[in-house]
């Protein structure tokens, strides 16, 4: 028997909004150790982040009962927690509660390092390494000199700490903007750390510097104007790996005393990732001198080893986002890594001649969908222009719907395109419930990776430089058109949907003059930028500079891009969702938009989720955005809701 025809949007589905918070589960970090460990998120606990181990085939959660190992350090955090070989069993960790240190001891005593702050989160910790005799450790600290001041009194520094005991921290590195993944030297005597200035990002120009202890005498290994150097690791002979772009593309080089800089691995292609949360690993180096890594070609990810003598291969494995790897062996790795198929778990990788066996440590969630019900993207690479109007190119993943039922006999479904955030981030072709929730039900999506994207080279990166709500906006018109100029969407029934800085692309297109959109949903988005210059926080507080201009002296400019004073324009039907303690888009942001649609008639619907921030965490709450969008555009687009789904108000309407 063939599928039943439905109206596009309404096909019943086992993915219900329940169902992708058990799926959002999200696997962060995962490090080998006496066993394996690895972070996991719980939207179902109020979204607080746990850490688990697999050890002899027991799984077990090793830290407190209740305890949120959460770093604010940036407010993206990472680096909220580590090992040391020498120290089997003790974890330390960063209390999401109040940011301080701490070690759980392999016996079970919990000892607080760090003094407790002058107020609430005052000192934030994040990306620790533990001396090779593992009795100090290293860790970024971002100081707040006053609660919610300026960018102006907060200090980032490097800081060093006894390991077992309480103490004051010993400021090591201070006098950078930022600061990031302080690493001790084999032999204890030298620190390598990465910093930057405004108003860079550590994507941009970023020095890695490295210190001798005894002397002083400090030296910038590689980074700096043009530069991102990223992820330094120490090995045992006392060289020093990392990441840089020096050649447009981020890859791995060496770095010996007295003989400089060598490369170990050259691609045109993508080790590196933005460094927007600390604590990252793209690749390992095996203890018989193997390098395993995982690279972006054309925004998707895949995993290969080189050998001792240059040469390489690819592993054969079915992964297409790929984070975390880390060495756990003479002759494996572990890693967090998902396909289209399979959402991203903790693998353990074992290498045996040129191949490889991937071993999953976390059981498969099971979401209810048969395989032919996943929707599979296809790359789309799409004609755009910049801003003198040259051609380019833009790229995108499709995902045409799939589910149990099929479109009615002549209806074209729905589209959504869909915009990560950043807008460095980049749309990865890795199973996301959230993205299914939507093509299970009979929408396509479109999820786009605009110009400013990562996984396609600096150059890529860069063409967003003082063109941000142009060119990306330019993209996501082109993929609408295209899409519905090739019969494969409704061009009547097409929304946008984006959340942060994505959010702010999806406003900016709304009140594009052409905009091709007839509905959208805005998630915790920009909409004044003048605003956000003044009000955000000390990481992104002069991001808007590469994006749209010096402010004041381009204030006329990020007058013109913000949503908020071309809103007259915008007659879209939209819905707003807005984390109430949001401290990088604050709803504020979200409020004024709202406010100047009410007055000016346009339909618009608007959550405001109490006790969330930059992003759903709580299970509720993520359920309750999920929903009320879909119930949204089913008014907007004219299809039957589930009838299990709350309605939201839409004024206007």
């Amino acid at each position: 028997m063939g599928k039943p025809a439905l109206p596009c949007g309404s096909w019943p589905t086992p993915l219900t909004s329940a169902a992708v918070t058990t799926a959002v589960a999200g696997t962060g970090e995962a490090v080998p150790g006496t066993g394996v460990f690895w972070a996991e998120m719980r939207p179902d606990e109020a979204g607080r982040t746990v850490v688990l181990r697999l050890l002899d085939d027991v799984r077990s959660e090793v830290l407190p009962a209740g305890t949120d190992v959460r770093s604010s350090v940036h407010e993206y955090g990472g680096g909220a927690w580590w090992l040391h070989p020498g120290s089997p069993g003790a974890v330390w960790y960063v209390d999401g509660g109040d940011q301080r240190v701490r070690v759980l001891e392999a016996d079970g005593e919990l000892v607080p390092l760090t003094p407790e702050p002058a107020f609430p989160r005052a000192d934030r910790y994040a990306d620790g390494h533990v001396s090779p005799d593992g009795s100090w450790l290293v860790a970024v600290r971002e100081r707040h000199q006053v609660p919610g001041g300026p960018p102006d009194q907060v200090s980032n520094e490097v800081v060093r700490l006894r390991a077992h005991v309480p103490g004051e921290p010993e400021v090591l590195v201070t006098g950078s903007d930022f600061v990031a993944a302080p690493r001790i030297s084999p032999d204890g005597r030298q620190l390598a750390w990465l910093a930057w200035d405004h108003p860079s990002m550590p994507w941009d120009d970023v020095r890695l510097q490295v210190r001798d202890l005894a002397s002083g005498t400090e030296s910038v290994v590689a980074g700096g104007p043009g530069e991102a150097a990223a992820e330094p690791q120490w090995q045992p002979d006392g060289s020093l790996t990392f990441l840089s772009d020096r050649t447009g593309w981020w890859n791995l080089y060496r770095w010996t005393p007295g003989h400089g800089v060598t490369p170990l691995v050259m691609l045109d292609a993508e080790i590196g990732v933005p460094g927007w949360s600390l604590g990252g690993s793209r690749y390992a180096v095996l203890d018989d001198g193997r390098i395993v890594y995982a690279c972006s070609r054309t925004g998707s990810d895949s995993l290969t080893v080189q050998w001792p003598d240059g040469g390489r291969t690819e592993l054969d494995l079915p992964f297409t986002a790929i984070r975390s790897v880390r060495a756990d062996g003479p002759a494996a790795f572990v890693c967090v890594a998902g396909s289209p198929a399979t959402e991203p778990l903790v693998y353990r990788v074992t290498l045996s001649g040129d191949g490889a066996e991937a071993s999953a440590l976390q059981p498969r969630r099971e979401l209810g969908l048969a395989p032919a019900d996943i929707s599979v993207p296809e790359p789309v690479d799409f004609p755009s222009v910049d801003l003198a109007g040259a051609p380019r190119t833009g790229h995108a993943l499709y995902y045409p719907p799939a589910g149990p039922c099929r479109a009615a006999e002549g209806e074209l479904p729905p589209l959504l395109v869909v915009l990560h955030g950043g807008p460095t981030a980049a749309a990865m072709p890795v199973f996301d419930a959230g993205l299914q929730y939507w093509t299970s039900r009979g929408f396509a999506v479109a999820d786009v990776n605009y110009a400013g994207s990562s996984g396609y080279g600096r150059a890529y990166r860069e063409q967003l430089r003082g063109a941000w709500g142009v060119l990306d906006v330019a993209d996501c018109v082109a993929v609408a058109r295209l899409l519905a100029g090739t019969g494969r969407v409704d061009p009547r029934r097409m929304a946008i949907r984006g959340s942060s800085a994505g959010g702010f692309t999806t406003l900016a297109a709304l009140v594009a003059e052409d905009t091709p959109f007839s509905a959208g949903a805005d998630h915790f988005g920009v909409a004044d930028l003048e605003a956000l210059a003044g009000e955000t926080h000390k990481f992104e507080s002069r991001y808007l500079e590469g994006l749209v201009g010096p402010y004041p002296a381009e204030r006329e400019r990020y007058r013109a891009r913000s949503p908020i004073t071309r809103v007259d324009r915008l007659r879209t039907p939209l819905i707003v969702l807005q984390g109430d303690e949001d401290p990088i888009v604050p709803r504020a942001q979200s409020e004024m938009l709202v406010n100047a649609l009410r007055k000016h008639r346009v339909p618009v619907a608007y959550l405001r989720f109490p006790g969330e921030q930059h992003g759903f965490r709580q299970a509720a709450n993520v359920c309750r955005a999920l929903d009320a969008e879909l119930w949204f555009y089913s008014r907007i687009f004219g299809f039957p809701a589930p009838p299990d789904v709350a309605p939201v108000e839409i004024e206007n309407l």
